[in-house]
């Protein structure tokens, strides 16, 4: 089925009253991007799940909503015609600055559409993440990841997550005991098995996360290697571990922080990564309250990734 996205460029004060017209034309659901609020988020500290620049135009407000194009498709865009016009009638000014812009879209496509992105990536000395629709030809000493993230976390080309794969790469010995909080899409347990750790245990609270790190767990061969859990970051981890990994955001990683001393054996490390540079002296502090000290930090791209062991 095709659809036709609709978006309309408003001001702060008629979002409301656009999107409203936009569900009462027949969409299922309506998107709002408004410039200012995400500027606020990046300013409170606490926007880490993104690399969106600040905006610089923040007066206009954008809302997009979707419908089928069916029969009714017309009718329902000369309601949103109608409707605007009435406000604007009513208001006395323009509350659209342009005329409402349309895009062609087939269910194929949103499925589809990001893969053009995600193709076959070096990380490290020896990783290579290969996504199932590409091919390769692997040198002997290297370790391909097949991994297709649907629609969990992680493909490895994050900054975030390619710190981790490239420090495990390090850390990881034939006796290592692994426990991958927040596991996503599973590509950090799927390294730490493909570097040869005795288990691997990844979890994730995520539902839908669970059943996509399986899903490439198999794929890659490593169901016997590596046990996923639907759990609350490590309370869905049994033991202890040599190597702990949490590529989640700084603000998670401050509140696992006390935990780690009772789940880490001795001499074991954790590996915390998704921590925007702006927040890394906060985990930092956290850290040494929890009794663990830093003993490495890597920056890429305005992101650090943070090697710990007990103090």
């Amino acid at each position: 089925m095709q659809w036709t996205e609709v978006s309309l460029q408003t001001t702060h004060e008629q979002a409301d009253t656009i999107a409203d017209i936009l569900y009462s034309a027949g969409a299922q659901g309506v998107a709002m991007e408004d410039p200012l609020l995400i500027n606020q988020l990046r300013s409170s500290g606490t926007w880490e799940l993104c690399d969106i620049p600040e905006q610089q135009n923040t007066e206009v407000v954008t809302v997009t909503a979707y419908y089928p194009d069916d029969d009714k498709l017309n009718e329902r865009l000369e309601y949103i015609s109608n409707e605007v016009k009435a406000v604007e009638e009513r208001i006395g000014t323009k509350c659209v600055f342009r005329n409402p812009l349309f895009r062609t879209l087939c269910e194929q496509d949103w499925a589809n559409e990001w893969k053009q992105y995600f193709h076959v990536t070096h990380v490290g000395r020896r990783l290579v993440i290969k996504p199932s629709w590409e091919s390769y030809d692997a040198k002997p000493e290297e370790l391909v990841i097949e991994i297709d993230p649907g629609m969990a976390f992680g493909t490895g080309t994050h900054h975030t997550t390619s710190m981790c794969m490239a420090e495990l790469e390090n850390i990881i010995t034939p006796e290592a005991e692994v426990f991958d909080v927040g596991c996503g899409s599973g590509i950090l347990a799927i390294a730490a098995a493909k570097l040869g750790a005795k288990s691997v245990v990844a979890v994730d609270i995520d539902a839908n996360a669970v059943r996509i790190a399986k899903e490439n767990i198999a794929q890659n061969g490593l169901s016997g290697a590596i046990t996923v859990k639907e759990g609350d970051l490590l309370h869905g981890t049994e033991g202890k571990a040599d190597v702990i990994i949490a590529n989640i955001i700084a603000d998670i990683i401050i509140m696992l922080l006390p935990d780690i001393p009772q789940k880490l054996k001795a001499g074991g490390k954790f590996l915390a990564s998704g921590i925007i540079e702006e927040r890394e002296a906060d985990v930092a502090a956290a850290a040494e309250k929890a009794g663990l000290k830093v003993i490495k930090v890597n920056h890429k791209g305005g992101w650090s990734a943070m090697l710990m062991e007990m103090k």
